[in-house]
């Protein structure tokens, strides 16, 4: 058994987005990709966290944002699921990319936690009293 809160899904590929809420109480978010079957970002939330979900969004097809919401002690809360482009991606896609993240569009002045599936951004943006 795995356990875990929130399983931050890349590469999802899908044209239309998708929302399910299992028997068990998860929910998993799946959004679209771009038109050349690139990208798509998803989140499955455990049962014990699912009541705390405020929002789902898609940035854009390599971004997405989970917002949960205070629940006692325990502050609101951003995560961020990202898929940054490859290195064999051109030139102008990979700026674009890093432009939306760089421009703040993920955090909204919460706490944060970035999930990249590349390894490549690694970013977490809280404090212990935070979390």
């Amino acid at each position: 058994m795995i356990r875990y809160d929130v399983i931050g899904l890349a590469e999802t590929r899908r044209r239309h987005p998708f929302n399910a809420v299992y028997d068990t109480g998860e929910e998993l978010f799946l959004r679209t990709c771009d038109i050349r079957g690139v990208g798509g970002v998803g989140i499955l939330v455990s049962t014990s966290s699912s009541m705390n979900i405020d929002s789902f969004e898609q940035l854009t097809t390599r971004i997405g944002r989970l917002q949960l919401e205070r629940f006692g002690s325990v502050p609101a809360l951003t995560i961020v699921v990202v898929y940054a482009p490859t290195l064999n991606y051109d030139e102008e896609e990979v700026e674009a990319f890093y432009m939306v993240y760089r421009l703040g569009e993920v955090s909204q002045r919460r706490p944060y936690i970035i999930q990249d599936h590349q390894w490549r951004l690694q970013r977490q943006d809280w404090t212990k009293k935070n979390v």
